[in-house]
């Protein structure tokens, strides 16, 4: 598949993007590119579980939606002109997570529109076991100035 960002970034970069943001709030961190995802890993703590220590399904939406909005940033190609905002999202938790793991998103294109993204995101335990999928539809919308 070929590149589908329309700007590059670091790393390091999307970390810092992400700071003072909810996602830094639950420890979200971008831990991988690739010509067509993104990647980011969210501990299970006491800051992403309820009550009976098991990841929260508002936590796992959270992530995909970073993921998700991020993603869409990346494939804007004028930030003056257009910005991205969440639509719909929807999650299927499939597999719960204790308290003391870490889950893995991989966010994907479903189809890059000019006015509409669809994107899927899928969270693994530390085994590789799909947690939780979701699917993310991200509106492009002009800069409100």
């Amino acid at each position: 598949m070929a590149v589908i960002w329309k700007h590059a970034v670091s790393l390091e970069n999307l970390n810092m993007m992400n700071q003072n943001t909810l996602g830094s709030a639950l420890d979200i961190r971008f831990t991988e590119m690739g010509d067509d995802f993104v990647t980011a890993t969210m501990p299970v703590n006491a800051s992403t579980v309820q009550p009976f220590r098991i990841l929260h399904g508002g936590a796992s939406v959270a992530l995909a939606e970073t993921l998700g909005s991020v993603a869409s940033t990346l494939c804007i190609e004028n930030h003056a002109e257009s910005t991205a905002v969440g639509l719909e999202i929807n999650a299927n938790h499939l597999k719960s997570v204790r308290e003391g793991a870490t889950v893995t998103g991989t966010c994907r294109p479903i189809r890059i529109g000019r006015q509409v993204h669809v994107w899927q995101i899928e969270i693994r335990d530390e085994k590789g076991d799909l947690s939780c999928i979701s699917r993310l539809t991200v509106a492009v919308v002009p800069t409100r100035s």
